[in-house]
């Protein structure tokens, strides 16, 4: 009797202990529960997900994390001839021995190969002005020789003539050679003033072409 009494007062305690430590946990939990359901609340919406037929076309898709790397093309490196500047602009390497020629030195010989021919056609032109200014000079020379001779030939004139008339006697006892000398004399005289005006005549011809020449002025006096 006594062992079934101490065997219900037993299992009483044990049923008692464990209500108590079940109203222990079931207080905790219930706050638990209270607190998640509140923070779900106040939670953001949860992320949309897109797919074929919410996914946005006209917009652009903005991508998170490193850019994809560049085709081969752009990533390849430069070509023979150009070298990648520290700026990210292309240097043209120096040429090599037998390659193309510098813009410059192209520009340089153009300008070379442009002013040889105008140098030249200068150098003609002196040339040709030269020519004149010789052709005139001789010309004049000869007008000056001509008018010496002329000169000389005029003064021998006068002075044979005033010689002859001079002497009355010389004048009776010669008249007739004097008159044949007189006509010589004469003659020499106007063939020497025709050789000096057409010698005049052929300068001033010289002049004049030399004028259409483009000849400066100063070579053609």
């Amino acid at each position: 009797m006594k062992r079934i009494t101490l065997v219900a007062t037993i299992g009483v305690f044990v049923a008692t202990l464990f209500g108590a430590l079940a109203m222990a946990q079931n207080a905790p939990l219930g706050d638990y529960a209270r607190q998640a359901r509140k923070q779900k609340d106040h939670q953001a919406p949860a992320a949309k997900s897109f797919d074929n037929d919410n996914l946005p076309r006209a917009d652009k898709l903005s991508v998170v994390g490193q850019a994809p790397a560049e085709s081969g093309d752009a990533s390849a490196p430069a070509t023979s001839g150009e070298t990648a500047a520290p700026d990210g602009e292309a240097k043209t390497s120096s040429p090599s021995s037998g390659g193309a020629k510098p813009p410059d030195s192209a520009a340089r010989q153009t300008a070379e190969a442009e002013k040889k021919p105008a140098e030249d056609e200068v150098a003609q032109k002196q040339k040709m002005f030269k020519d004149w200014q010789a052709k005139i000079q001789t010309q004049q020379t000869q007008i000056d020789t001509l008018a010496r001779e002329l000169d000389l030939t005029n003064r021998e004139y006068r002075l044979r003539a005033a010689a002859f008339y001079a002497d009355a006697g010389n004048r009776l006892r010669n008249a007739s050679s004097w008159d044949k000398e007189d006509a010589q004399f004469k003659e020499q005289i106007a063939d020497k003033q025709k050789k000096l005006d057409d010698a005049k005549k052929q300068l001033e011809d010289l002049q004049e072409q030399a004028r259409k020449a483009s000849v400066p002025s100063s070579m053609r006096d």
